[in-house]
């Protein structure tokens, strides 16, 4: 029986076994390593050093799991494009040129400093700069999309940065032949570079006019085998041709992405592909742990060290310095900067071009590559745990600027606040607030203003209105203000996610409060209502509700006739409805029923009000910010809009909102946190009354 295995053991492909063995052991460690609280890639990054050639031995083809491993980069790349788009591309033109050149020039300019100080040659030392200057596309992405962080501000800071540094590889790899003194003349160099950029405009150009059109006809087939094959084409193809021009073939795949970003089936294609990219990402994890020598870092230990302590203080420093000339706030710097304190994997491709060409990091040889390299795994094991660092320490900061913003605005003397009855309050005091105070004022109305604005404060009170100086998201600045005894809630001009959050509040402290929401911006009507509002009055809405009335009266409509239809499009428009059922291909339409029919299924009353039990020993600090609180939708907000399911639920215990699990695909719950900053999360789930604090990581 032995022998028989033995036998077909044997006539099986070689590279099956080496496959196998890869995918297993990275499945197992990553499995170990979550068990300890890591995540998946630091496991993959462990499997690579422990099956590598290096170590145990079990995968020594590295050839096959190098090329494996580029098809990850690619897919990982893709994804992230096809999550983004030009527009918001577009958005961060500043980040990209202005943030990312300086930290790729600070990076290379201080790394040749602090080389020739030693006695190095500059042409050794701006190599060596390129290969620090470069992060982790792969894995920087990775942790903000499992963190669903892409969208926040240092997300969006991590994201200009790195396309520049992919776009920067490709006048770095033109410029090493001449740095090795073998190169052809600047012409040669800037013939190349221009080519490579007619080759981004040609792609960018037709992805608004040609993609759209071909996603429809493939779409219209209703064959996912159809469909996949032909995102993956454009993946693939897309990448390759923009390899002929010189650029690297991640951002090629970026760039395929941006152009199905531009389909309206962009959410179709994210879902077929993700499967593969799942598998080959991990590969190609794997693939940079396999290049770690274990033997050369212990025997060399104190070198790789100073190496690795000088790369993590380069790239803090320099990346902090230039988020900083962008007008960043020390959050933003401080997490951004140790988020991107690693070598990227593109630098590997770097050093092998000038190794080849007689070029080695600090000009010291073989060494100075093993030195590198090992530098290098090092910090993207630790690059997990330098962003969670970041987050906690932008956290604090943040949490230390507002209670520092709060104490300044209480003054010396508490504030005089009368005891009103029967009042109205208005929240904020910029332009439409003005407006309206001055009406209600002088219908002898009685009311009270809370505003953050000293200023505003002060114009207030010079009314003779009473003001309050506090943040209306506060329960004890609504209490402050008589929320109890008051008739209504004017919240007149704070943006929809702030507005969301003060109904929320309000609503949990009076039930029968009267709250009217008037906003300038295009927003969720039927949310704002989950939160608690009454009436929602938007600019877009009502100006286009003035013309309509304004035409049929012109055509003889009556007054009532008229009425009646400006009453029932604000009705659509608070149920959320009045922009009608969008088309969509059959994954979507899939997806858009299951996520309405999960949201109609009863399991949450938005209705009723979700408490949290704290234990008596609970540790975390933040249990000031908890409410009792009603639910903002019957299901994940976010996902519901776009149309797509959940595994789990979790409720922000200070305003309601209730968004999806870190186990479910956009990770909304978590995602709620960072934007908004409150800190405690409850479970939705039948049976779970637990709650959990991002800030303090309690769990109670």
């Amino acid at each position: 029986m032995l022998d028989q295995i033995l036998i077909l053991a044997a006539a099986a492909p070689h590279f099956l076994a080496e496959a196998t063995v890869c995918i297993l052991a990275g499945a197992a460690i990553a499995y170990l390593c979550s068990r300890l609280g890591l995540v998946p890639i630091v496991g993959f990054l462990a499997t690579g050093v422990v099956i590598g050639p290096n170590a145990l031995g079990l995968v020594t083809n590295l050839e096959m799991i190098n090329e494996a491993a580029e098809l990850g980069v690619i897919l990982l790349l893709y994804t992230i494009g096809i999550e983004f788009s030009l527009d918001k591309l577009a958005k961060i033109k500043k980040l990209i040129f202005g943030g990312g050149g300086l930290q790729v020039g600070l990076v290379t300019l201080a790394t040749t400093l602090l080389l020739s100080a030693f006695g190095i040659d500059w042409k050794v030392g701006v190599f060596t700069g390129f290969l620090v200057a470069l992060s982790s596309t792969a894995i920087v992405l990775k942790l903000l999309g499992d963190r669903g962080e892409t969208g926040a501000p240092h997300g969006q800071v991590g994201l200009g940065l790195l396309i520049f540094q992919d776009l920067a590889i490709i006048a770095m790899v033109l410029l090493v032949p001449a740095l090795a003194g073998q190169g052809g003349s600047p012409l040669d160099v800037g013939w190349a570079l221009a080519q490579a950029g007619l080759i981004i405009a040609v792609v960018l150009m037709l992805a608004r006019r040609l993609m759209p059109p071909i996603l429809e006809k493939v779409a219209l087939t209703c064959s996912p085998e159809i469909f996949l094959l032909t995102v993956v084409a454009i993946c693939f193809g897309t990448a390759y041709l923009t390899s002929l021009a010189g650029i690297s073939v991640s951002l090629g795949a970026f760039l395929a992405g941006l152009v199905v970003s531009e389909s309206r089936f962009s959410h179709h294609a994210f879902a077929e592909i993700m499967p593969l990219q799942i598998l080959f990402s991990a590969i190609f994890f794997v693939s940079v742990g396999m290049l770690l020598d274990v033997s050369f870092f212990v025997q060399n230990l104190p070198l790789v060290l100073a190496a690795l302590a000088a790369v993590l203080v380069l790239k803090i420093v320099t990346t902090g310095v230039a988020v900083l000339v962008l007008g960043y706030r020390w959050p933003v710097v401080i997490s951004s900067a140790l988020m991107l304190g690693q070598v990227g994997e593109f630098s590997f491709v770097l050093e092998r071009a000038g190794r080849e060409l007689g070029l080695y990091p600090a000009g010291m040889a073989e060494v100075g590559s093993q030195t590198f390299i090992a530098a290098t795994v090092v910090l993207m094991v630790l690059t997990p745990a330098m962003t969670r660092l970041g987050t906690k320490l932008s956290d604090r900061l943040t949490a230390r600027d507002k209670a520092k913003a709060a104490a300044e605005m209480v003054p010396d003397a508490p504030q005089v606040v009368p005891e009103l009855d029967g009042h109205v309050i208005i929240s904020g005091y910029a332009q439409g607030a003005r407006r309206m105070v001055p009406v209600f004022a002088e219908r002898g109305i009685p009311l009270i203003v809370t505003t953050l604005s000293p200023t505003g404060a002060n114009e207030v009170e010079a009314l003779g209105i009473p003001a309050l100086r506090g943040d209306s998201t506060k329960a004890e600045t609504l209490r402050h203000a008589g929320i109890e005894r008051a008739k209504a809630l004017v919240i007149a001009d704070d943006e929809p996610a702030m507005a969301h959050r003060i109904a929320s509040v309000a609503r949990s402290l009076n039930s029968d409060l009267r709250i009217t929401i008037r906003t300038r911006s295009p927003v969720d009507i039927a949310g704002l209502a989950h939160a608690g509002a009454d009436e929602v009055v938007t600019e877009e809405l009502e100006s286009t509700l003035q013309v309509c009335a304004d035409v049929l009266a012109l055509y003889g409509a009556e007054s009532e006739e008229i009425a009646a239809h400006s009453a029932a499009v604000r009705e659509l428009a608070r149920r959320g409805e009045l922009d009608g059922p969008t088309p969509a291909a059959d994954g979507e339409a899939v997806a858009v029923e299951q996520g309405v029919a999960e949201a109609a299924s009863g399991r949450i009353d938005t209705d009723c009000y979700v408490e949290l039990v704290v234990p008596t020993d609970a540790k975390c600090s933040h249990l000031d910010q908890i409410r009792k609180v009603l639910p903002s939708a019957a299901g994940c907000e976010e996902c519901i809009r776009a149309g797509e399911s959940w595994v789990h639920l979790r409720i922000c215990m200070t305003c309601g909102h209730v968004g999806c699990c870190d186990t479910s695909l956009h990770k909304h719950a978590t995602a709620h946190h960072h934007a908004s900053g409150h800190p405690i999360m409850r479970s939705l789930e039948p049976m779970e009354k637990w709650g959990w604090c991002f800030v303090d990581e309690e769990m109670m």
